[in-house]
């Protein structure tokens, strides 16, 4: 059997390597001159660094195990104590479910709340779970008050999917909270019986970065991959399927039997469209969020005051970062490689919003000086503190939106695509944007694959 797998992300080389050791004849065709998507390593100062995903849940197994399969060690963050920047201080980010708080004694502690949002949360309005899918700010919001949505749960979701409560499914991008709902009607009493974080590492990396899983899959065989081969149109044959690949002066026809279509949703609807149009017009209304990563290295000795592994910032508060991460001092390896170079410090910030592109319309300069402006009012470090090396990476249309109702496309773009034999999809734009997520969807496009035979 010999599939193609269009798209050479993580999803699609997950899938390339597990009908690899099916034994099928597999090809992943990637439009890029790289493999790997948004996971990624750069270079700031002479040491290399991801500047795409820097981590993967540890409680997951699909990314834990596919990094073990192919022959890398797992590192686990050194220091977890991350803050929240609002209400002009650096505040420690409560503990809670997905922002639902599991402490009022500590949340009211943290100050991330003024008097009249603690009131609010205490004063909880239990409600039933609704039939329909909601926004998260509407949900949280009528239970616990704007002030939870705006300062804990709106900064959290951006943190992820770069997007906005008032949009986001409730249903597809909180379920552990509307799961509370199934062990009491108090959305409080629900997250504070659930038990203290274990011993066991929340988030896992890779010394060296994440961005070497890519390299690794491909490294390890099974399957073949070729690089700047961009599909512009796939078409249904009476045998299987054909790729038209590359420009239209020099185009190419690839054949296979069946294929995997691991690409964003913009690009998976156009190629749909003469194969599977109800996917095609389902996938096409599937929006996306941009965002660029600064990362930054400073003199370790500029920057000795730095506490935790960074912070989030909710929308509300009107600054220009949305989350900023102490690279050095969450990661043992990036610590290391920074003293290595001479004594440096790496730090990266996250920049860009849901529908607030024309932010990243300013240049690299513009972006690491916001960064900058941002950094010395959060730590009070002053404005006089420069960085020896800057790296900015930006992520075009890079993060899909759960809007109300994902779950019910999701569904009807499978049901679609399962309407036409050997063929699946996987990816970022279905069940999960983390790198865990986006494997556990390419195996089920295999699975997929495996009942349409």
């Amino acid at each position: 059997m010999r599939v193609l797998v269009i798209g050479g992300g993580i999803g699609g080389l997950a899938a390339a390597r597990e009908l690899g050791q099916a034994g099928h004849e597999v090809l992943v065709l990637e439009g890029t001159d790289r493999v790997g998507g948004k996971v990624r390593l750069g270079s700031v100062a002479g040491i290399t660094v991801d500047v795409g995903a820097e981590a993967m849940l540890n409680r997951r197994p699909e990314a834990t195990g596919l990094a073990r399969a192919v022959g890398l060690d797992l590192v686990h963050p050194a220091t977890v104590a991350s803050r929240i920047w609002t209400r002009d201080a650096l505040r420690p980010l409560p503990r809670s479910v997905m922002g639902i708080p599991a402490d009022l004694d500590q949340l009211a502690a943290t100050g991330v709340l003024d008097d009249a949002g603690m009131a609010r949360v205490r004063a909880e309005q239990v409600l039933p779970l609704e039939a329909r899918d909601v926004p998260v700010a509407d949900f949280v919001g009528a239970r616990l008050g704007h002030q939870v949505v705006d300062r804990i749960v709106e900064p959290m979701l951006g943190g992820v999917y770069a997007g906005h409560a008032a949009e986001l499914s409730a249903r597809a991008t909180i379920p552990q909270v509307l799961a509370l709902l199934e062990k009491s009607p108090s959305l409080l009493a629900a997250a504070s019986a659930v038990p203290a974080p274990s011993e066991v590492p929340v988030f896992a990396g890779l010394a060296g970065g994440i961005g070497q899983l890519p390299a690794a899959i491909v490294d390890a065989g099974g399957f073949t991959v070729r690089t700047d081969a961009m599909v512009r149109e796939l078409r249904r044959t009476p045998s299987g399927f054909e790729a038209v690949v590359g420009p239209t002066t020099a185009a190419e026809l690839i054949t296979a039997d069946q294929v995997v279509l691991a690409v964003p949703a913009p690009a998976a609807s156009r190629l749909l469209s003469g194969v599977a149009p109800v996917a095609t017009l389902e996938l096409a209304a599937i929006e996306y969020a941009s965002m660029a990563i600064v990362t930054l290295a400073f003199p370790a000795d500029e920057l000795a005051g730095l506490e935790g592994s960074g912070f989030l910032v909710p929308p509300v508060d009107g600054r220009r970062v949305k989350a900023a991460t102490f690279s050095s001092r969450k990661w043992g390896w990036v610590g290391e490689a920074g003293r290595s170079a001479g004594g440096l410090v790496v730090l990266r910030t996250s920049l860009g919003r849901h529908r607030e592109e024309a932010a990243l319309q300013a240049s690299d300069t513009e972006l690491v000086q916001q960064s900058l402006a941002d950094l010395a009012l959060a730590t009070g470090l002053g404005t006089s503190v420069r960085p020896v090396d800057a790296h900015v990476q930006r992520w075009g249309g890079g993060l899909p939106q759960y809007a109300v109702g994902h779950l019910d496309r999701v569904a009807r773009i499978r049901q679609a695509v399962a309407q036409v034999p050997g063929l699946a999809v996987c990816g970022a734009a279905y069940d999960g944007i983390g790198i865990p997520a986006v494997i556990a969807s390419a195996h089920r496009a295999v699975a997929d694959l495996g009942t349409s035979r």
